[in-house]
């Protein structure tokens, strides 16, 4: 897995968006609110929503940590994409997707 192969996968998923945000992250959204964040340098950490059940024994795996400035949300952040296989990254991408699209407007989520 690298930068390229988390950008198909998150686009492939329906209405998802990318945008660079703060100069230096490339933002992946769905409805306007961001479900994956990465750095566009090498090696940068990868960002994600997780359910809040599983938050606390997911952001203590080996490799993971709260994602800075979006803990109290439920997002962890993986240090490098070497700790997950394309099956978990594809899960928990999806999941993140889906945490979002959830929770976006009734409107919004119509018209997507």
């Amino acid at each position: 897995m690298d930068i390229e192969m988390l950008r198909t996968l998150c686009l492939s998923l329906p209405s998802a968006t990318e945008d660079i945000k703060w100069e230096n992250d490339l933002c992946f959204c769905v409805g306007g609110k961001m479900f994956c964040a990465t750095g566009l340098e090498p090696d940068s950490p990868i960002s994600f929503k997780v359910p809040d059940d599983s938050f606390d024994e997911i952001s203590t795996r080996p490799g993971f940590k709260p994602a800075p400035y979006l803990a109290r949300a439920k997002w962890v952040s993986v240090a490098e994409y070497g700790l997950l296989s394309k099956e978990e990254w594809a899960f928990f991408v999806r999941q993140s997707y889906e945490l979002v699209r959830a929770k976006l407007p009734k409107k919004i989520r119509d018209h997507l």
